[in-house]
């Protein structure tokens, strides 16, 4: 048997004022069209809801049957529509996100500082990550989506688009500070202590190739699981690191640490959002995510795809 659920709703309100006109005025509506209504519900369920009389109306045993399985039905639909129209709003949701050390230190700690002020009632969980794990939290619908820095492998499947581009600095502590008036090249810095992140990272795989591009060959004697932990050992005289500049500008400035140049330019690298597009956002994370690709002064209009090529590696 079907049954009209608008029925229902009205029968809902007739009964918790157990007044015809009340309810009508509640749903907007007019007691002639509420009465029309729960007569004709009656007749579908072939029993008497109502005793009706000149105070109004009471339930009858059907009625209080009926009405103590609606009442509960009613009111988590009410719930639910309240939730809903406080995501739409931006009052409550949730947003997961995976991040590596690098995107999380010089872009997305700042975006999600200014999304917290203007939307509070939004509940941040940020993963940490490497980029192929970020990634591949991605593929696997563990997040919303990935801010990595790369070089990343990602697959057709997703998209990958750039937020901004960075570059990295060779910084070391100060007794390496006679070099800094030198050019190095990358076969001389086999001369000195390097530190560098683990094997596994895609940083690591980043300055393998960018020596063995040079005809040199990358051989750290200290490996580390950050680049905080990279910069601490740098400033405690263990070596000398490769490091994103906007993480080391505060420690340059100071003078904890040194910047020393070589003849080689070291490719920038870039923070990029990843997603898949196959996947819809609730209305928090797609908030989000525009805000993180929506183009700040002096850049582009849009941003663009990456080519397709939490904090223990970046």
């Amino acid at each position: 048997m079907y049954v009209d659920w608008e029925y229902y709703k009205i029968f809902y309100y007739v009964a918790k004022y157990q007044n015809f006109t009340k309810a009508a005025r509640v749903l907007g509506n007019n007691q002639p069209n509420i009465t029309h209504s729960m007569n004709r519900l009656e007749s579908q369920l072939n029993c008497v809801l109502f005793t009706r009389s000149n105070r109004g109306v009471t339930l009858t045993p059907e009625g209080e049957m009926l009405y103590s399985r609606i009442a509960s039905a009613a009111v988590q639909i009410q719930d639910a529509e309240e939730e809903l129209s406080a995501s739409a709003t931006l009052e409550h949701g949730s947003i997961s996100i995976s991040a590596t050390e690098t995107a999380l230190n010089i872009y997305l700690a700042e975006k999600l500082r200014t999304f917290h002020t203007e939307y509070p009632g939004i509940r941040l969980r940020i993963s940490n990550h490497s980029t192929p794990q970020a990634v591949q939290a991605v593929k696997n619908g563990e997040v919303d989506f990935a801010v990595i820095s790369t070089p990343a492998e990602v697959e057709q499947s997703l998209k990958m688009v750039e937020l901004r581009p960075f570059y990295e600095v060779l910084v070391g502590g100060k007794t390496f500070t006679a070099l800094a008036s030198r050019r190095l090249t990358l076969k001389e810095l086999s001369c000195y202590p390097l530190i560098s992140l683990g094997d596994e990272s895609m940083t690591r795989s980043f300055y393998r190739q960018f020596f063995l591009d040079h005809d040199a060959v990358l051989r750290p004697d200290t490996e580390a699981a950050t680049t905080d932990q990279m910069l601490t050992l740098v400033k405690s005289e263990l070596g000398l690191a490769f490091v994103p500049e906007p993480m080391a500008k505060e420690r340059l400035a100071r003078g904890e640490l040194v910047e020393l140049h070589l003849q080689e330019i070291i490719p920038s690298r870039s923070i990029c959002l990843v997603y898949d597009h196959h996947r819809p956002l609730n209305t928090a994370a797609r908030k989000f995510q525009q805000m993180l690709t929506k183009a700040e002064p002096g850049q582009p209009a849009a941003p663009k795809q990456a080519e397709n090529v939490s904090f223990i590696s970046q």
